[in-house]
């Protein structure tokens, strides 16, 4: 059947016990998404089997979970829900979903899949679990292991099924569903429905109910749209820039490509931002490092591309920053919906070059946004948001007291001179390079029909009016190798020569004379590495590395990736 919420139904409504409804409250949720009061009902009834046909993002894991929390029995530590994912990150993402939901009740939840250290799951399945969610290859391992009973599942859900299926899990599904009871309520949760999924329900799926829930493209409203008109190769400055004059930025920045990633954050990281990036050859250990990182707000900028942002679950992310616009609208919606949540408001940017303003357009009008345009803003504008910035921290370090330990230093300096000069001096020692006009790239004007800089026309500087180009010119020129308007380099030197990212841009700065801020995107393996630089750096570094190997093998080339 085709669902369509009242807007007046609650959680309350829909029949979860007392502790499950404090949970909900304390995660922020308010009113129920289409799927979860069209499914949550009917399996709290435990009668029927279900197919829900939902896109990602509209509150799936709640649908199925939070009727499992009430469902289960605590005292009865043999798995009683199985749970399979397409992907580990899923599988990461619906096992911290579900136990954010089961407020005092003792539930044990084990995530198993493959990638992660097996001893600590065979220690976690040992102790006794209520609910496994897992990938189908590593569950198979268990069963074939012995090491996960499934003699006592009361409820099995398919979560993203045709993408299991797209990614060629049918045969393990079938087997892991056939190692289950038969008398278990099967919950099947797919975008879409090919005659596989069609196959499988009715090879195991007993009487069930199907719900369809429309396909939403539309943005939350509490989120603020905006987009700049950038052109490609000042999008870094652009970023800057806006970070620089946003209030306790605390968000995602998503491009599109593991290069584009990798440049930017570590343009960042040297320009001393707290970020990390995030995409597919990030090992498993070093994602779930890095996300523990950005929950306790270490860090406060990741940047991902879609696939590796997904399991990321932070409700209360400030911003999200669309470095590169994605493919189609229902990834906006999605990108963008990680901020704005429980009732919080949010923040969306996009920057957008020339040659994606019709991808813009239709984002629009099909996501049904309203995406205001935005003006960049000025040197003069950041440096007085970083001098706000200061006084504000300031300000609250005197209010909360504790720096009785400076004091006698203080004095000694304000009996040396004015507190004026006092002051002055510290901020210049402290600020000098932060709000020094050169140390900003100037950012050129988008021209309707302009060509990108660098090409004959359509080129103006948004800050001539209040400084000169010359770190303009300088930031361009750094950063120019990278992405795609450069060059990618093998270079057959890595960590087994005791080499670093720095220690290897030290050593082609020595014997090319390429200067390490024009050397980008550096990758550092066992044994061997990559970097980007412009075209004509990457002949001087080529031919100073092979010669100085005195034709004994070749050091340095370009990448044929």
């Amino acid at each position: 059947m085709e669902f369509t919420q009242e807007q007046s139904v609650t959680f309350r409504d829909l029949g979860l016990s007392e502790n499950t409804l404090e949970a909900v409250q304390a995660k922020g949720f308010v009113t129920p998404s289409p799927i979860q009061a069209a499914c949550i009902p009917i399996l709290l009834k435990n009668e029927r089997d279900i197919i829900g046909r939902a896109q990602t993002g509209t509150g799936k894991t709640a649908a199925f979970g939070l009727p499992l929390i009430d469902l289960l029995d605590e005292e009865n530590r043999t798995p009683q829900a199985i749970i399979i994912t397409p992907t580990r990150e899923l599988a990461l993402q619906v096992a911290n979903e579900i136990i954010s939901f089961k407020g005092s009740k003792r539930l044990q939840v084990c995530a198993v899949y493959g990638g992660a250290n097996m001893r600590e799951q065979l220690r976690d399945l040992s102790r006794g679990v209520h609910i496994v969610v897992g990938t189908p290859g590593r569950i198979m391992d268990h069963i074939q292991r012995g090491t996960l009973d499934l003699s006592q599942i009361s409820h099995v859900v398919l979560d993203e099924a045709d993408e299991m299926l797209d990614m060629g899990f049918r045969d393990d599904i079938e087997s892991i569903l056939r190692s289950t009871p038969e008398n278990n309520r099967m919950l099947l949760f797919s975008a879409t429905m090919p005659p596989e999924i069609r196959d499988i329900a009715r090879k195991f799926m007993g009487d069930y109910e199907e719900i369809a829930v429309q396909k939403q493209h539309v943005a939350n409203a509490s989120i603020d749209q905006i987009y700049y008109d950038v052109y490609e190769r000042d999008k870094l400055e652009a970023l800057v820039r806006i970070m620089e004059t946003q209030k306790d930025f605390y968000g995602i920045i998503f491009c599109q490509t593991k290069i584009d990633t990798d440049g930017v954050a570590n343009k960042l990281i040297e320009r001393g931002y707290s970020a990390e990036a995030l995409h597919g050859d990030v090992s498993q250990n070093q994602r779930e490092r890095i996300l523990a990182k950005f929950k306790k707000k270490s860090i406060n900028i990741l940047v991902a591309t879609d696939v590796a942002a997904r399991g990321i679950d932070v409700n209360d992310l400030t911003h999200v920053i669309n470095y590169a616009l994605p493919q189609d609208p229902e990834s906006y919606v999605h990108r963008i919906g990680r901020t704005g949540r429980a009732g919080k408001t949010g923040i969306a940017i996009s920057l957008v070059s020339p040659p994606d303003f019709r991808k813009l357009s239709t984002i629009k009008r099909i996501a049904k946004s309203e995406i205001r345009k935005g003006t960049l803003p000025g040197v003069q504008e950041v440096i007085s948001a970083k001098l706000d910035n200061l006084k504000e921290e300031v300000t609250s370090i005197i209010e909360a007291g504790n720096i009785d330990k400076y004091l006698v230093t203080a004095e000694e300096l304000l009996a040396f001179s004015s507190p004026e000069d006092v002051v002055a001096a510290l901020l210049k020692m402290n600020l000098a390079d932060s709000i020094d006009e050169d140390n900003f790239g100037a950012i050129s004007e988008v021209v309707p029909g302009g060509r990108e800089p660098g090409g004959k026309f359509g080129r103006r500087d948004r800050d001539r009016s209040d400084r000169g180009d010359r770190g303009g010119d300088r930031f361009r020129k750094s950063f120019s190798g990278a992405g795609r308007e450069g060059e990618r380099l093998f270079i057959a030197l890595g960590k087994l020569d005791n080499l670093t990212p720095r220690t290897l841009v030290e050593l082609i700065r020595e014997k090319s004379g390429v200067p390490g801020r024009f050397i980008n995107d550096v990758k550092v393996m066992e044994k061997f590495s990559f970097i980007s630089v412009s075209e004509r750096d990457a002949d001087r570094i080529i031919n100073a590395l092979n010669k100085d190997a005195k034709g004994k093998r070749t050091i340095a080339e370009r990448s044929q990736k």
